[in-house]
């Protein structure tokens, strides 16, 4: 038999051809072979059981691995789906993939599933792990795996949108077969602690004129101490969701007149003035200018940029003077609109404008989730035009200023390279340089980044910044898109040394993403106690009596003049009342003033993280207060 090579992360070594990832990886050690989920082989995700025949680069995925989760999860929900239909034969099953945290089935049946359900599909579940189910891959040609489907529904509606030639794979465990790619585990009893979560409706293939069908979520663990420590993280998350902390310290609301269309309250938008004027500023300093288009443009802007092909679903539109006009889902076209508002040349090149754009894009409505998820929000677009040259440069500069912008609320990051989907506009060989280009960015930038095959934008690769907050839990914020096609469209040009026209090549970036679900991750980040500079109200002032408002109102006006945000509390209650409220609205710094400290001319501090600091003067508080703004210190 021939021998492979097969490169493992530290080491080549040579196999019999036609060994399987799980020999490999007993061959490493039985410690690895017990741990492997799946393997990455020539950066394709695969069985263990599948035979490799050829040289090249192999990764044994465990769950500690992002592809190694998704095939544990993605086997997990197999085994939801096979205690489903021991518990209910009639159950039509739809979809059940993985997600980023777990996996779900989608199901159709009469019976409403409820909390009181889980128990017994979770027992049911437990009883098939213990049995350590081989999981077994085939194959069938299409007119045989419809037959084979033939009494579920959904797995013969997919099935039957795959072309006729179509060899079409399954998996087996035990008397559960399903419709299904992979990869999986070898069993099922590696899943030793599993949870069902919850239940949600959801449109058959996300669309509202299909049947709603059941959504069942559930998160497994190879261990059990995992999933304690999950469902201590879920009973953190709980105190800490922005819905309800918007709605108790008056930052935003979401209300039934506008699902998905945020309100921000006066305390809400300090918050965000605050940090849009941090974007600003740091924005002048790069050398930004910033601009404003209309929110409603016609539809031949649209069919320009390609949106009104790829994108119409996702855009609101109406008719004006009996033309198609849209919401613009997306600010890039009033970008090139200003760039071309006249003639430029390679001198003024790079040419960087950003913009707070408000943008509105429909989402179903399943799919809204406070501000993490809406139908209106504000992006902080940039774009830079420029030339092939500078493109590193460039990328690097916005890399650095993202960086920049992410350590001042001490967010950890990890960057990752989407390289082109399958439905993209222009060349191959164009689409080749711009992701080499990036590639080049990133290495010279020095920080390890991954590579997302295949989730480029339709035109154009893209690097996306990872977010870690405070709990562990990763969002989707910053993003650098190199785009060679929109100038093109657009008919973009500047004048190059030479005399001639040439196009320039596009940056598209945002650094908070949406501001609305920046504002969302941050307020679960500090668990809505912001830094100092940030805080809705930066100082309660509480007299002790009513003999001591006086004095509190001259401290707050001489706070005020020194543009802090300043409130007296001098309701008829009692101090503790006064302290322990002041506490529950997250106030970064109280002073207490009595007799004592009026005629001292001094205050009692008691700040949020330290508690009582004792007497000082006014004078001293102050420089705290500002050298912590000054700083932009973060809370301990």
């Amino acid at each position: 038999m021939s021998k492979i090579k097969i490169k493992l992360r530290d080491s080549e070594t040579e196999f019999e051809a036609g060994v399987s990832g799980i020999d490999i990886a007993a061959s490493i050690g039985a410690g690895l072979a017990k741990a492997a989920c799946a393997v990455e082989f020539n950066s394709t995700m695969q069985d263990l059981r599948v035979p490799i025949e050829t040289d090249g680069a192999l990764e044994i995925l465990t769950f500690d691995s992002k592809d190694g989760k998704h095939a544990f999860w993605h086997s997990s929900s197999h085994v939801m789906a096979q205690a489903l239909m021991h518990l209910y034969p009639e159950i039509q099953l739809a979809i059940g993939p993985a997600i980023e945290n777990g996996f779900y089935y989608d199901v159709d049946i009469e019976h409403v599933f409820t909390p009181d359900d889980f128990e017994q599909i979770e027992a049911e579940m437990e009883r098939i792990v213990k049995q350590d189910i081989p999981l077994e891959r085939f194959s069938l040609p299409r007119d045989e795996a419809l037959s084979f489907m033939k009494d579920q529904m959904y797995k013969v509606e997919l099935i039957s949108d795959l072309p006729e030639d179509a060899i079409i794979s399954f998996y087996r465990q035990g008397d559960f077969v399903d419709l299904c790619a992979g990869p999986h585990l070898m069993t099922t009893g590696p899943i030793k602690s599993f949870k069902i979560t919850s239940v949600t409706g959801a449109y058959w293939r996300g669309d509202s004129n299909n049947k709603m069908l059941q959504r069942i979520y559930g998160i497994s663990f190879p261990k059990k101490q995992q999933l304690e420590d999950y469902l201590t993280m879920l009973e953190e998350a709980k105190k800490r969701d922005h819905r309800r902390l918007g709605r108790e310290l008056d930052l935003f609301d979401i209300l039934e007149e506008g699902p998905g269309f945020p309100f921000f309250l006066p305390k809400g938008m300090i918050v965000r003035n605050e940090l849009e004027s941090l974007w600003r500023s740091e924005h002048y300093k790069a050398g930004y200018h910033e601009i404003k288009s209309p929110i409603i443009l016609n539809r031949s802007l649209w069919e320009t940029s390609g949106h009104w092909f790829h994108y119409k679903e996702n855009m609101y539109t109406t008719i004006i003077d009996e033309e198609d006009f849209a919401i613009k889902p997306m600010n890039c076209p009033g970008a090139l609109l200003v760039y071309n508002s006249k003639m430029r040349s390679y001198r003024d090149l790079p040419y960087r404008i950003g913009e707070m754009g408000l943008v509105h894009r429909h989402e179903l409505s399943g799919s809204l989730h406070g501000l993490m998820r809406v139908r209106a929000f504000t992006q902080d677009d940039a774009h830079i035009f420029m030339t092939e040259e500078q493109i590193e440069q460039e990328i690097l500069g916005v890399i650095r200023l993202t960086d920049r912008f992410y350590s001042i609320f001490g967010f950890d990051y990890e960057l990752e390279l989407s390289t082109r989907p399958e439905v993209f506009m222009g060349d191959i060989e164009t689409w080749n340089k711009a992701e080499e280009a990036l590639k080049k960015a990133l290495e010279k930038n020095g920080k390890e980044y991954s590579i997302n095959e295949g989730d480029g934008a339709f035109y154009g690769p893209k690097i996306d910044f990872h977010i870690k907050d405070s709990m562990g839990r990763r969002w989707q914020c910053a993003t650098i898109q190199l785009d060679y096609q929109m100038a093109e469209r657009f008919d973009t040009s500047y004048i190059g040394a030479d005399g001639e026209k040439h196009r320039p090549i596009l940056i598209h970036r945002v650094v908070f993403g949406a501001i609305e679900r920046f504002i969302a991750i941050m307020t679960e980040h500090f668990a809505g106690a912001f830094p100092v500079w940030l805080a809705p109200v930066q100082v309660e002032i509480i007299p002790i009596s009513e003999n001591h408002h006086d004095y509190a109102r001259q401290i707050e006006s001489v706070l005020y003049d020194l543009g802090l945000r300043v409130e007296v509390d001098d309701r008829n209650e009692k101090m503790g009342y006064k302290i322990r409220e002041a506490q529950l609205n997250k106030i970064p710094f109280m002073l207490v003033v009595g007799e004592h400290e009026k005629r001292d001319n001094t205050v009692s501090l008691r700040s949020r993280v330290k508690g009582d600091e004792g007497n000082m003067s006014l004078e001293a508080f102050i420089e705290i207060i500002q050298q912590q703004i000054r700083d932009k210190t973060l809370p301990e």
